[in-house]
């Protein structure tokens, strides 16, 4: 497994198709920080070899003609996050349990993409 790759892959890099994902100027473009977040897992993992990038683009390349078909309004970050939940699942890298309580998780505020203090509380649960 490749846990630091020397460069970045090209199939990644050069994403140019419908599965291109929104660029300004060359640069990738995350409008919240979980767009970041989940592009940077399916990068990870494919990195560290849990599956060929070419299989994750077929997953997304499939959810952006569905939606696309369906006309659902969902932007690009959206799709290619059921995407990625869809190749996890096949891969068996996450059940649809835990997926469904992550979800939940952050839905309601158990979970959070930030560190720093907040004003809930988590039984048996204490920030560090």
């Amino acid at each position: 497994m490749n846990t630091r790759p020397d460069r970045v892959n090209p199939e990644v890099a050069d994403m140019d198709g419908i599965d291109a994902p929104p660029r300004k100027n060359g640069e990738l473009v995350f409008d919240s920080l979980w767009e970041g977040r989940v592009f940077g897992m399916a990068v990870a993992l494919n990195d560290n070899g849990a599956y060929p990038w070419r299989e994750f683009r077929d997953h997304l390349v499939d959810r952006i003609k569905e939606s696309d078909a369906a006309e659902d309004g969902s932007t690009y970050y959206e799709r290619f996050l059921v995407a990625f939940e869809r190749l996890a699942l096949d891969k068996g890298l996450v059940r649809q349990s835990e997926l469904e309580q992550r979800t939940e998780e952050y839905a309601t505020g158990v979970r959070s993409d930030f560190e720093e203090e907040h004003d809930h509380d988590h039984e048996g649960h204490h920030h560090h």
